[in-house]
C-alpha cells in the first residue's frame, strides 16, 4: 500500500531562522518502508525520463542519490567541497546567506549528452542545486 510520505516529514517552524519552515526528512529515512517507497518513486520518475546518471551534492545528496542509482543500475557522481576530489575537476560557485561556497566534480564524471538527475535532501535558496546543475552543464 502506498504511504502518504508527507506524514514522514517533520515541519519545524522558524528554523534555521524566523519565518522559515524547515522540512526534515530524517523521520522518512528512519522508517524503512517510507524510505523504500520514496526511493521507488524517484526511481520510477528517473526511469520515465530515461536518466543515465545521478549526481548529488555533498553530503546529503548522496543519501538520496546512491540508492536511486543502484536501483536504476546507473552511475552516481558526487559534487564535493574543495579538496575532496583527487583528480582534475570543474568548479561552480554559489551564494550563501553568509558568503560564497564552491562545489567540484571530476572532469570525467558526466559524459556529454548524458541524461542526468540531480538529487538532494532539501531545497532552500536553490544555491547548491544551481551550482550542481552548473557543474553538470560544464561537463556536457
Amino acid at each position: 500500500m502506498a504511504l502518504d510520505l508527507r506524514n514522514y516529514i517533520a515541519s519545524i517552524e522558524n528554523y534555521p531562522e524566523e519565518g522559515i519552515v524547515f522540512r526534515d526528512i530524517s523521520p522518512l529515512m528512519a522508517d524503512g518502508e517510507a524510505y523504500r517507497q520514496a526511493t521507488d518513486r524517484i526511481v520510477q520518475f528517473a526511469k520515465d525520463k530515461g536518466v543515465e546518471m545521478i549526481v548529488g551534492p555533498e553530503a546529503r545528496g548522496f543519501i538520496v542519490g546512491c540508492p536511486v542509482a543502484y536501483e536504476l543500475g546507473v552511475g552516481f557522481a558526487p559534487a564535493r567541497k574543495k579538496g575532496k576530489l583527487p583528480r582534475e575537476t570543474v568548479k561552480a560557485d554559489y551564494s550563501l546567506e553568509y558568503g560564497t561556497a564552491s562545489l567540484y566534480m571530476h572532469k570525467d564524471a558526466v559524459k556529454p549528452g548524458q541524461k542526468v538527475l540531480v538529487t538532494d535532501d532539501l531545497l532552500a535558496t536553490g544555491g547548491t542545486i544551481g551550482a550542481t546543475i552548473d557543474l553538470v552543464e560544464q561537463l556536457g
